[in-house]
């Protein structure tokens, strides 16, 4: 077990630092290191083979749907800052049946992979998909009854959407921001989290200089709607983190060199650059991991059952797939620590349903924000992260549907779709990794010193 000061007391050592993550969590009663070392030792080697596998590294999804709530800008500016598809005698046609058979099996080709197309530029998604998958691809749509999602499900069966192969499409900086990715951060912040209008974020320079603290604000609310800011904070510091990870740090001959950028990590989570903001925001990172592993560990009996097969034709790599998988749930199970989301929605039962369906709905709201992302990269990540988040929260709130589940048959109570599964376990992914690279910063900054 590693030391009670916290990682981020030997980064930023001061003696007037006043927030450092470290320490129990705020709304939980989990601490930092407990995580690190749990996550860093025993979950993000187990997650790195999981989403190498091929169930989970082809994602669908349709990046063309326009923005709902702006005119856009058009597709963002940058180089290479955008879609380059398959021509369409290479898409597998499997890709745009959608079959509702939920555990049919087809047969599988096994030849070798091929590009149909170089596009692995900074904000380009690559959509390149091996022949292997022309098969196999066709009975991964999988049917869900359940009303109950907490985002806004991209349509499988339409022909704007498409499979991406996220492997060939890591997140990583594309440089966009400015106002364009203001606005997309903004909206979610200042519209979806019961924020009033007259209460500013921290470092928002139009704030006045007197008024109610932010903070002052946020602790009164009721637990469900910090854990809701609480979320969307940890979720905007996740992706920060993993563009300040894998960073363009220079291009020579058309070739670019991606990597850790110091200067950009402090920039967002420095306690003295940002105010007080960053420990803070990596705390919310943290409890957003929480979530997302509590879900993992609420959902096991469902693909625990023999019925569930992550399906690609290749029997000998879903067995293994499927067995790596349940090794991952069984590891969350014995975190000691979990969060208790019994906590949340146990008021009076009209009122808790309400705020319930209030919740469902902004974060739902928050998925349709991620259709008016400039460029597609960002794009491709922030819908399969928010979905993965939206997936978990599907899960906690579903433990009863969860507990009736026949062994051998589909259920009508709870069921997961394929695309679902694949953004549930590449979100937590995702997240264990921000963790992972906190610990490469962390040495980093030290021999930077």
């Amino acid at each position: 077990m590693a030391s009670s000061t916290g990682f981020c007391g030997s980064i930023w050592a001061k003696e007037e630092q006043e927030e450092q993550v470290a320490g129990v969590l705020d709304d939980c009663l989990c601490d930092i290191n407990s995580i690190d070392n749990f996550n860093n030792y025993k979950i993000f080697p187990k997650m790195k083979k999981l989403q190498e596998r091929d169930y989970f590294r082809y994602y669908k999804v349709n990046l063309k749907r326009p923005c709902p709530f702006w005119a856009e800008d058009g597709h963002c500016s940058i180089k290479d800052c955008h879609v380059e598809p398959c021509p369409e005698s290479k898409i597998p046609v499997g890709i745009k049946a959608g079959h509702s058979n939920k555990y049919l099996k087809v047969a599988n080709n096994t030849k070798e992979l091929e590009d149909c197309e170089q596009a692995n530029k900074l904000g380009a998604v690559n959509s390149t998909l091996s022949n292997q998958s022309k098969e196999a691809f066709i009975d991964w749509a999988r049917y869900d009854d359940s009303q109950d999602h907490f985002c806004e499900l991209d349509d499988e069966r339409s022909p704007a959407a498409q499979y991406v192969d996220l492997l060939l499409n890591p997140e990583r900086y594309t440089g966009y921001k400015g106002p364009s990715a203001w606005r997309v951060w903004n909206s979610i912040y200042e519209e979806n989290c019961f924020k009033p209008r007259s209460v500013y974020r921290p470092l928002n320079p139009l704030a006045p200089s007197r008024g109610e603290s932010f903070y002052t604000w946020l602790e009164g609310l009721c637990l469900e709607k910090r854990v809701f800011y609480k979320l969307i904070s940890g979720l905007h510091a996740s992706i920060n983190l993993h563009l300040c990870a894998n960073y363009l740090l220079e291009e020579t001959w058309g070739k670019p060199s991606w990597g850790p950028n110091i200067r950009e990590f402090k920039h967002h989570f420095d306690p003295v650059e940002t105010k007080g903001e960053g420990p803070r925001r990596l705390k919310n990172l943290y409890f957003l991991y929480l979530i997302e592993l509590r879900a993992l560990s609420k959902v096991a009996p469902y693909f625990e059952r023999s019925i569930v097969d992550l399906y690609t034709g290749n029997t000998e790599e879903d067995a293994d797939t499927k067995t790596l998988l349940l090794s991952i749930f069984q590891d969350t199970k014995s975190f000691p620590m979990h969060f208790d989301e019994k906590s949340m929605f146990a008021g009076d039962k009209k009122g808790a349903k309400s705020l319930k369906e209030e919740f469902r709905l902004h974060f739902k709201n928050i998925s349709h924000i991620m259709d008016c992302v400039g460029c597609d990269k960002c794009r491709l990540w922030g819908k399969l992260q928010t979905q993965g988040l939206g997936t978990a929260l599907k899960i906690l709130f579903s433990e009863k549907e969860i507990q009736k589940l026949p062994e051998n048959s589909p259920s009508k109570g709870f069921q997961l779709t394929r695309q679902e599964i694949v953004a549930l376990l590449n979100a937590f992914g995702r997240l264990s990794t921000s963790i992972r690279e906190l610990q490469n910063f962390k040495v980093l900054l030290q021999h930077s010193r």
